[in-house]
């Protein structure tokens, strides 16, 4: 299939597609352009939200891995020194 054939066959549905917009539509253009922004501000609220969320998520769970790797580094300079002590004293 040739390109022209494929951009022929976009442009056609494009056209069709706006077409059917027009007659299908629910409302008036400027009362479904508000409706558009509406929707797309709700949209970029979520996303927003849920970025805050994951964002959250991902510093409380690297805090707690902080935390463990302290407690295990805290573990093993303990054992490093009774072991040095026990070598010490025999």
């Amino acid at each position: 299939m040739s390109s022209g054939k494929v951009m022929l066959g976009v442009v056609a549905g494009v056209a069709a597609g706006a077409v059917l917009g027009v007659l299908f539509a629910p409302a008036k253009g400027s009362a479904m352009r508000k409706s558009i922004a509406r929707q797309g501000i709700d949209g970029a609220e979520d996303v927003q939200d849920n970025l805050n969320e994951y964002i959250d998520a991902t510093t409380e769970a690297y805090e707690n891995i902080k935390k463990g790797a302290l407690d295990l580094v805290d573990k093993g300079k303990q054992k490093a020194s009774s072991v040095a002590g026990a070598i010490r004293t025999r």
